[in-house]
């Protein structure tokens, strides 16, 4: 591996794209077995540990309107290095939290710094591969980011069995200043033409994105389907531990079926994307959603102590996740090479300013059985399914 700069054709890269891509899913996934110990310590309840999550999506959605025309107008580099400072300093924040609100203003700041890694590792794989081999990539790093989450739940569960909870934030710490030293040593700057940062061309750039039906299309249907995995997971520890009995040290087991699914959907993504439209792949990845949370809604409710009617269909939600999120992606950004930061930003923007409105809606409602949850996700993919139908059909009208 190069001391310095990594070329498209190495896989290197690929791999640094994705460490950059899995500050997100980690920002999540490891603090949520800590959730019910973290409500009794710092004295508050269910509905008040979901804000801390929603707190996290709003930093994370509002900044990408932010770093998107910054990345666009001085570069990748400079934003993927200051977004990672502010995300290591703010979970520090988070560790010495001691009331509920401290930890919402630095979950807030933690979004903030943590929507840099995933939107610009985005927008880099779009500099770097093109428009056509951009879905491929997308796949490729979904697939690696995937042991992101399988990691991190397990990992946060075992050291909560010699640690207390605010360990959890040092480490996430670390993986920020680690990310800091693999984007200063390992990754080119890729930003092919500089953009204005006056807020005329910004705002013109913006409505340029808004009027774009196949744009709005993509990215509303897969922020519908990122909103139904950030219902399951604000709610499962409160599910699996506190209703349905899980011992903490085994929750992190329960993710395997959807790190699993995740992986193989996004591998047979990086495959379909040769032989298939991108459209037609987020079509099939929505109807296995769909198809997921039908189950589990019935499962629910005929057999409501029962977890496997939970586990065994996210196996099949997150296939349909791996193979929605890359190739929308690929579909969104595609017309747009020459503001590939902004679009990527506003895409990220919609998704989690969706789930950020799910999740805290669903912990209102959320008391003694698992189907708020289940009924949010059903909704939520059955209105992406409707989108990524009016999508695939486009796609069929422009190309016969």
């Amino acid at each position: 591996m190069s001391a310095r700069f990594l070329h498209r054709d190495s896989p290197w890269l690929l791999a640094v794209l994705a460490a950059l891509v899995a500050v997100g899913p980690l920002s999540v996934d490891m603090y949520t077995p800590a959730m019910p110990l973290m409500m009794t310590a710092l004295d508050t309840d269910i509905s008040h540990m979901h804000l801390t999550l929603s707190s996290y999506l709003a930093g994370f959605a509002l900044f990408h309107l932010v770093c998107g025309p910054l990345a666009d107008r001085i570069g990748r580099k400079p934003v993927l290095l200051g977004g990672g400072a502010l995300f290591a300093a703010a979970c520090l924040g988070c560790s010495y939290s001691t009331s509920v609100e401290e930890l919402l203003l630095f979950r807030f700041l933690q979004g903030v710094g943590a929507c840099v890694g995933p939107t610009i590792g985005r927008t880099i794989a779009r500099d770097m591969f093109g428009p056509t081999d951009a879905a491929r990539a997308l796949s490729l790093i979904a697939m690696l980011m995937a042991l992101a989450p399988a990691v991190a739940p397990t990992l946060g569960g075992v050291l909560l069995l010699w640690l207390p909870w605010p360990f959890i934030f040092l480490f996430l710490a670390l993986y920020g200043a680690a990310t800091l030293l693999l984007v200063t040593r390992f990754l080119p700057e890729s930003l092919p033409v500089k953009q204005s940062l006056h807020p005329v061309i910004i705002a013109r750039n913006y409505a340029l994105l808004l009027r774009d039906p196949t744009y709005l299309t993509a990215t509303v249907g897969s922020g519908c389907i990122y909103a139904g995995l950030m219902t399951y997971i604000s709610c499962s520890s409160f599910v699996y531990i506190d209703m349905l009995g899980v011992p903490v040290q085994l929750f992190g087991f329960i993710f395997l079926s959807s790190v699993i699914g995740y992986m193989l959907g996004s591998a047979l993504s990086a495959r379909l994307t040769r032989s298939h439209a991108a459209e037609w792949t987020v079509l099939f990845g929505a109807s296995l959603n769909t198809g997921a949370c039908s189950v589990m809604l019935l499962g629910g409710y005929l057999l409501p102590q029962n977890i496997w009617v939970l586990i065994l269909p996210m196996l099949f939600y997150a296939a349909g996740m791996g193979l929605v999120l890359p190739n929308a992606m690929a579909v969104a950004l595609r017309p747009f090479p020459h503001i590939a930061g902004t679009a990527s930003a506003l895409l990220g923007f919609v998704q989690m300013t969706i789930s950020g409105s799910a999740t805290a809606l669903v912990g209102l409602f959320l008391l003694d059985t698992p189907m708020p949850m289940l009924v949010a996700m059903f909704g939520a993919t059955l209105l992406a399914l409707a989108l990524c139908v009016v999508l695939f059909r486009r796609r069929e009208r422009a190309h016969p």
